[in-house]
């Protein structure tokens, strides 16, 4: 078999064979098949699609491009939650423990930030001493030992996606819905959880801007991963406006301590909450209740040995920004509107995000919300707090939030706001 022809068939609209993608995925994994081949194989999948079959076979290719994990041997069944990636989406942080707390085993494995998305892992590294890289018998140990791990992903699990992601990345293929639901699910059905939450984001600060993108790609993946035997549950979650009232990595943890210690943002709270009982009743554990493991402080004490059990210090003072600098108000009003893309594209110029997977970011940087569309303002009153550690980005944020916010005169009252959960998809 050759790429040239795999490259041909996708490129005339034409339907891959199984042989052609269990070829093509190894051969790629293997470096037989090159960057500007697989890139073409992209394009073209990008442009003319996959149906269903061929979408399953890819995906099961990746899968078994490399190992799978088994989580039999715990005690507690195992529940796990992807997003497919937001502002201010630090829903991670509060969920595991709060899950863990209610009698599920969570194996999170999480990735980096690139472009104007955070990503979790950049959020805990904030925390002293906290390790992102475990080995596959240290992170069995601290789900055994706390019932909740986030950590990466080890470098045995689907491989060949790796590869892929990051030359789609610079390929302009990243929005390709059979590339995205593939990439997602043959992670995590390779590693092994029986039960999956996907918090499919919709807006302007998602990948998926419609409601009918993210339905289809919901309903792909979840497709998948009841053809693998997860059991797999999507939610559809609103993302025009940022997740609570912070983005970037340090700001993002403070929240989530918030969140944890029983305040916090209500929008957080709430998906919080509604991600955790999706979790907790595909793993089979109906009764227990979320809200009262945030209100009792379990998931708090699951956080902290979490956070211990990873070589971080759970009392350490989080990092805080060098600089910052305060937008207000240009007339009173109600705030209508606040982009969560421009404010995850200001988050990233002040250096809480990278351009390149290789880039370092900054822990304290971000962009801090005083007040969410629905609020009342006053002319002059702060808005957004810009931090960074190098003030020369200022002004490259600042452009980034030109027509970013809406405020209009009247009564906040008047206000019908977005719910957080759009749809859901079984």
């Amino acid at each position: 078999m050759d790429v040239i022809s795999v490259i041909r068939t996708k490129r005339d609209r034409g339907r891959l064979s199984d042989e052609q993608i269990d070829w093509v995925i190894d051969a790629y994994t293997r470096g037989v098949v090159a960057d500007e081949q697989m890139s073409a194989l992209a394009m073209a999948v990008l442009l003319n699609g996959m149906d269903r079959a061929e979408i399953a076979r890819w995906t099961a290719a990746m899968i078994n491009s490399g190992e799978r994990m088994d989580f039999s041997r715990l005690a507690r069944p195992t529940a796990d939650k992807h997003s497919t990636g937001g502002v201010g989406d630090k829903i991670t942080l509060p969920l595991a423990p709060v899950v863990a707390a209610c009698g599920a085993a969570v194996p999170q494995l999480s990735g980096r930030g690139l472009g104007h998305t955070g990503g979790t892992l950049d959020k805990l590294e904030s925390i002293p001493g906290w390790r992102a890289s475990l080995s596959n018998e240290e992170m069995f140990g601290v789900l055994d030992d706390v019932g909740a791990v986030i950590c990466a992903a080890g470098d045995g699990l689907a491989p060949a996606d790796k590869k892929l992601y990051a030359l789609r990345d610079v390929t302009g293929t990243v929005e390709s819905i059979p590339l995205i639901a593939s990439s997602i699910m043959s992670k995590k059905i390779a590693e092994g959880t029986g039960a999956l939450v996907l918090d499919v984001k919709v807006g302007s600060g998602a990948f998926m801007k419609s409601l009918d993108d993210a339905r289809e790609l919901a309903t792909t993946m979840v497709g998948l991963g009841t053809d693998h035997g997860v059991r797999t549950v999507a939610l559809l979650t609103d993302m025009s406006v940022p997740l609570g009232l912070t983005a970037g990595n340090a700001l993002e943890v403070r929240e989530s301590l918030e969140v944890l210690a029983g305040g916090g943002p209500p929008d957080v709270v709430e998906l919080t909450v509604a991600l955790a009982r999706e979790m907790l009743d595909a793993a089979g554990l109906r009764d227990a209740d979320p809200a009262k493991a945030l209100a009792d402080g379990s998931a708090m004490d699951v956080w902290r040995r979490m956070v211990i059990a990873q070589g971080g210090d759970p009392e350490a003072e989080l990092p805080v920004a060098r600089e910052k600098h305060v937008l207000v108000a240009p007339e009173s009003g109600t705030l209508t509107a606040l982009d969560a893309y421009a404010v995850g594209v200001a988050a990233w110029r002040l250096g809480a995000g990278r351009a390149r997977k290789e880039d370092a970011v900054q822990a304290g940087a971000g962009v801090e919300l005083h007040a969410k569309p629905g609020d009342a303002v006053v002319a002059g009153q702060p808005l957004l707090t810009l931090h960074t550690d190098t003030p020369e980005k200022f002004g490259y944020a600042e452009e980034a939030l030109t027509g970013a916010f809406t405020v209009t005169e009247g009564a906040s009252s008047a206000f019908a706001g977005t719910p957080i959960v759009l749809d859901r998809i079984s």
